[in-house]
């Protein structure tokens, strides 16, 4: 398939919405003019880039055309794989961030799809998640981590600072009351971190009252 087998398609479809359509103008693969009825106002351009497939190259060349005009497309075949994978969502999401659209066009059906119109989009906040964060780094120590890491193993958060910090208070003084802990180590969380055990390194001794596990002790040990 090349290129230009996506364009008498899409040309078709745009005059059947009332467009002049023509190729190639000013470096602008595609340009269609709605041609006004009656007293309609004058639209916009609208202007689409072709591409065998959606990547970097093809954004920022609609990017660039916004310049031109408000209304602009980015057409691929519908078979185009980013429109199939599970990262769809966002890559439209991108598209819609940047005020771009997308057609999908079937070269042997001669059918065009719009996925996605050239909208402004503002995405809308989210407040739990925005105070999440928020918390997160206001109860992280320090930095321990390296900014890119590419996956969440061995990543140091908070919950886990903290469940080392009660770790090794049990080591020092065994069997202790989560309260007392929360008290003593200034962590509220801490008989939530106790009970809910998700490394496995405690254990409850009795009601409220919690120690090392063997696998706790085993690990902290390692640590010497």
């Amino acid at each position: 398939m090349k290129e230009t087998d996506l364009y008498l398609p899409l040309k078709k479809f745009l005059e059947k919405q009332g467009y002049e359509v023509k190729a190639e103008v000013e470096n602008c693969d595609v340009v269609a003019v709605k041609v006004p009825a009656g007293n309609e106002k004058a639209q916009p351009l609208t202007i689409i880039e072709l591409k065998l497939s959606l990547n970097l190259e093809v954004i920022l060349q609609a990017v660039d055309r916004l310049i031109l005009s408000p209304v602009v497309y980015i057409g691929v075949p519908n078979s185009c794989g980013a429109l199939k994978k599970a990262k769809r969502k966002r890559i439209l999401k991108l598209l819609k961030m940047l005020g771009i659209g997308l057609v999908a066009i079937n070269p042997k059906r001669n059918t065009v799809e719009i996925v996605v119109g050239p909208t402004p989009y503002q995405p809308r906040q989210s407040k739990p998640r925005q105070q999440w964060l928020i918390d997160e780094f206001e109860a992280r120590a320090g930095d321990p981590n390296l900014g890119g890491a590419s996956t969440n193993a061995g990543r140091m958060t908070a919950y886990k600072q903290q469940a080392i910090e009660i770790a090794y208070y049990l080591r020092t003084h065994g069997a202790t009351k989560a309260s007392d802990i929360a008290k003593v180590l200034k962590v509220p969380k801490s008989r939530a971190i106790v009970y809910d055990n998700h490394y496995g390194w405690f254990q409850s001794v009795s009601r409220g009252v919690y120690d090392l596990s063997d696998f706790g002790k085993t690990l902290l040990n390692e640590q010497k």
